[in-house]
């Protein structure tokens, strides 16, 4: 996100101060408010199953500090990909089928951010608000209150969609994995499994490689992903 910026500090200091402003006032908010849902998801999913290990730790709650992770944050707003602190989940304490507790669990994240941004995207969708796409930073120029409401409500189904499409890809430590290993045969889950170890690490090497190559390995898959799930929920893309 940010790093996608650097250029114009360069070139023009106070636009870019306009836009740090901006980003904080807005994305700053809508990333504090989608990780937090994320999470508290599934502390609560879990704690729903039976499993009071999240709650006993204090992450079944709606405090943002009990679920930012730094290297996460740090790099949803550098690079746009990132992640919340883990869950803690421990699968003895589920009742019923354990497979299928924690693919619940593991999905609820995703599911609550893609319900905050079907909430805001409904009245664009309707036409009752104007979409204010988060790459066109229109409070920038004119700091009228209600540009940056609607900035705010554009990088809320920004960021809430972005952060269920990353966090679906079949990746350690992302919930993607461990609903790809709930839903496969016992056989093949034991085989992503003996990957999961290393997933952090490959993870970590992907975003890396398409920050300082280009190549957008994952970008690529996300983009227009996005695109299409923003289209469905507002009647427009992010481009637009």
């Amino acid at each position: 996100m940010l790093l996608g910026s650097l250029d114009i500090l360069f070139h023009d200091p106070l636009s870019f101060l306009n836009i740090l402003a901006t980003f904080i006032a807005t994305g700053g908010l809508a990333l504090i408010l989608c990780i937090t849902i994320h999470e508290f998801s599934h502390a609560y999913a879990a704690s729903f199953l039976g499993d009071m290990t999240a709650k006993n730790l204090g992450r079944l709650s709606l405090n943002p500090i009990r679920h930012l992770d730094p290297m996460g944050t740090a790099l949803l707003v550098l690079v746009g990909f990132g992640w919340g602190k883990p869950v803690p989940v421990n699968p003895h304490f589920i009742r019923g089928d354990k497979k299928r507790g924690m693919t619940i669990i593991a999905s609820a994240g995703p599911l609550s951010n893609l319900s905050i941004a079907l909430a805001f995207g409904i009245p664009i969708r309707l036409g009752l608000i104007p979409w204010h796409s988060p790459f066109y930073f229109i409070g920038i120029t004119d700091f009228n209150p209600i540009n940056l409401i609607l900035d705010l409500i554009g990088f809320v189904v920004f960021f809430n969609i972005m952060l269920a499409l990353f966090n679906l890809l079949p990746l350690f430590p992302l919930d993607g994995a461990k609903i790809a290993r709930g839903l496969l045969p016992d056989s093949m889950a034991g085989q992503i499994s003996k990957i999961e170890s290393i997933g952090p690490i490959l993870l970590l090497g992907l975003i890396m490689v398409d920050w300082l190559t280009g190549l957008n390995i994952i970008w690529g898959v996300l983009r227009p992903l996005s695109d299409m799930v923003a289209l469905l929920l507002t009647g427009n893309t992010f481009t637009n």
